[in-house]
């Protein structure tokens, strides 16, 4: 007789979920902390993919509109790119509806303004890093505990007449927890990196855009 295919996927899929519990039950009471701790690692990743995407801090197209804000002038079509900073959809359309708020000004007191307005925007595309960092420092601690812990515990029982496979048995279980503990921290360190350097990108565009319309701003006719 033969076994439906979808029966052996299916013994193959509950066979790697009780082995993935029972690698996650010996661990014992410092799972849970670590657990939770992934959970924020992942969420916290998650929330910076979505919060440094390009539409959300530089739109492309906001960008050229900006590089081509001079030419806009002179053709007399600045009202649509206008609309587009008064809605602050994205970090770079807020702080261009700074500088255009203080067109006309010198230019030291357009790049001041902008540069405060900034630092909230800064603080902003920083947000959620701080979780990445409390992450990769305590999931391993939490993680060589669980072992010390552990094997505090085997060591306690040892003895003239004690098991030394089940002790080295114990001991494995009780790295358990140091094994979890890294896996949580290496992917939140890989992202922390990825997501520092993203942010040093785009603050650096925003830098030359913003710039590059406030040198405009600065000699801008009243009726931009």
């Amino acid at each position: 007789m033969t076994i439906p295919y979808f029966h052996i996927l299916a013994a193959n899929d509950l066979g790697g979920l009780s082995s993935a519990w029972d690698f996650l039950h010996k661990g014992g009471i410092f799972m849970i902390p670590l657990g939770l701790t992934s959970v924020a690692g992942m969420m916290a990743i998650l929330y910076k993919f979505l919060s440094l995407s390009g539409g959300r801090v530089v739109p492309k197209s906001l960008a050229r509109e900006v590089t081509q804000f001079q030419e806009r002038i002179a053709t007399d079509r600045v009202a649509p790119i206008l609309k587009e900073f008064e809605k602050g959809e994205s970090a770079l359309a807020r702080l261009a509806a700074v500088v255009i708020k203080h067109r006309g000004k010198p230019r030291g007191e357009i790049t001041h303004a902008v540069e405060s307005a900034a630092r909230e925007e800064t603080m902003q595309l920083h947000a959620g890093i701080a979780v990445l960092d409390t992450v990769i420092t305590i999931a391993p601690l939490l993680g060589l505990l669980g072992t010390a812990s552990g094997l505090v515990l085997i060591f306690q029982g040892l003895g003239d007449n004690s098991d030394h496979l089940a002790i080295a048995r114990g001991i494995a279980e009780a790295l358990t927890t140091t094994i979890f503990g890294l896996a949580i921290a290496v992917p939140c360190v890989v992202a922390h990196g990825y997501f520092v350097r993203r942010i040093e990108l785009l603050t650096a565009r925003l830098e030359s855009l913003l710039g590059d319309l406030a040198a405009v701003c600065e000699k801008a006719t009243p009726n931009v």
